[in-house]
Order: structure tokens, then C-alpha cells, then sequence
């Protein structure tokens, strides 16, 4: 009888080249430079059989909705999950604990976005998997420090439905100077389409009128892929 062979093989984190092991990633550029699904990675250290822990981490990622949502999920919840043993559990409540007490002991301390890797690191391991087009606007203070994430469109991100003036409610009602626009292509490919250049176009000449600076515009595509508008030069011209 012919084994079944799966259609996609995966391989171990040992079988990755070195540049994308998270450790060696983090022993050579920091933590900073890690995103959450390869944090989480080095904390549970091992996958399980058809599923290395990167691909782990994400997957629990997705299922809770981004780090804030795993920041209020319970131990039963944790374990429920598969491959999530009661002692890897027990580790990222224990991390997510320590980093809830480290801000409650300076919540004046933020930590500045200072490029597009630094956001994408934030917002890539939830968005990459989104099955529909999210967009999303990050505010930030005179520091470029993060205020908050608020979810403008979902299902539909063309020049033709977005609209201006929900895009710069937040910035507007929360007195934030600075915003970043990150949206998700669900096909992978972070290729900025020509409505995507538009609508930054139509987003920057907005802001300088209204007092808030558009920074950047990031597309999320699959894995660690992402563009930024800003650095490309399309739609901050």
C-alpha cells in the first residue's frame, strides 16, 4: 500500500536557512526586529509533527485575533488549542504577564514606530492571515509613538469605497498628529495596486489639509512580506 504523502511539505525550523530562524534572527538584529509570530515561536521551542513552530505561533495568533486577543485568552483556553501543551501554556501566560506588569510600571513609555519594518513587525502576523482586506490606521503622538490601532473598512479596500473622512475620524477625535495606514492583500502578494497608490495619493493631500500627516502606507502580504508606499515613492510625491 502507497504511503500518503502530504501536498505541502513544511519544514522544521533546524531545515530553514539561518537568516530566518527566529533565534538567530534575534541574536542578530534584536527582538525589535522579530514579529509576534516568531516571539511566540521562540517561547514554545518546538512544533509539532506537520507543523513547525513558526507556522504554530501563527496559527494561534490568527485564531485569537493578534497578540491582544491571545493577552486575554485564559489557560483552558490555551490548552484547547492544538499543540499547545499545559507547560507551553504556562509560558506564554507567564510572558504575556511580565509584559502587561513591565507597562503598568511606565505606561508614559511607549515605543516609537520608526519604520516600516517596526510596523509591520506590529500589525504583520495577524494581518497576513485575514482572509477579506482590512484597513486600519495607527495614531501616533509628535513622538511617533503608538496610541492606538482603529479598524476603518473590512472586505473592500478600493478607491472607490474609501472614504476620506472615516479614515481621519480617529486621528481627528483623539487629537493624534501623525497616522500610518496598513491594509492586507488576502492573496499574498503585497504589490501595491493602483487603486492602493490612489487612495494614499487622495489620503496625503487630505492631511495636509486637515493637520494630520500621513507617514506611510503599508501592504501585508503573506508571511513577512510587506511594501511601503513611502519608501516606493507612490502617492508621496
Amino acid at each position: 500500500m502507497t504511503a500518503l504523502i502530504p501536498d505541502i511539505y513544511q519544514p522544521t525550523i533546524r531545515e530553514l536557512p539561518r537568516g530566518e530562524r527566529p533565534r538567530e534572527r534575534l541574536r542578530e538584529y534584536g527582538p525589535r526586529h522579530l514579529n509576534n509570530s516568531e516571539l511566540i515561536a521562540i517561547l514554545l521551542r518546538t512544533g509539532m509533527q506537520g507543523e513547525n513552530v513558526l507556522a504554530l505561533a501563527s496559527r494561534i495568533l490568527s485564531h485569537f485575533n493578534g497578540l491582544s486577543g491571545l493577552g486575554k485568552a485564559g489557560f483552558v483556553e490555551l490548552c484547547s488549542q492544538r499543540g499547545l501543551s499545559e507547560a507551553k501554556a504556562c509560558q506564554l501566560l507567564a510572558a504575556l504577564e511580565l509584559g502587561k506588569r513591565l507597562v503598568s510600571l511606565a505606561p508614559e513609555e511607549r515605543v516609537p514606530l520608526n519604520s516600516p519594518e517596526d510596523v509591520a513587525n506590529l500589525v504583520s502576523a495577524e494581518m497576513s492571515s485575514l482572509e477579506q482586506e482590512h484597513l486600519r490606521v495607527l495614531l501616533l503622538n509628535t513622538r511617533h509613538e503608538l496610541l492606538g490601532i482603529r479598524e476603518i473598512y473590512s472586505g473592500n479596500v478600493s478607491s472607490a469605497v474609501v472614504r476620506v473622512a472615516e479614515v481621519f475620524r480617529p486621528a481627528i477625535r483623539d487629537n493624534a498628529p501623525f497616522i500610518i495606514v496598513v491594509h492586507n492583500h488576502p492573496s499574498g502578494d503585497p504589490t501595491p495596486s493602483e487603486d492602493d497608490v490612489k487612495v494614499t495619493r487622495d489620503l496625503v493631500a487630505a492631511g495636509k489639509l486637515l493637520g494630520v500627516e500621513v507617514l506611510d502606507h503599508l501592504v501585508i502580504g503573506d508571511g513577512n512580506r510587506f511594501v511601503s508606499l513611502n519608501q516606493k515613492g507612490l502617492g508621496f510625491d
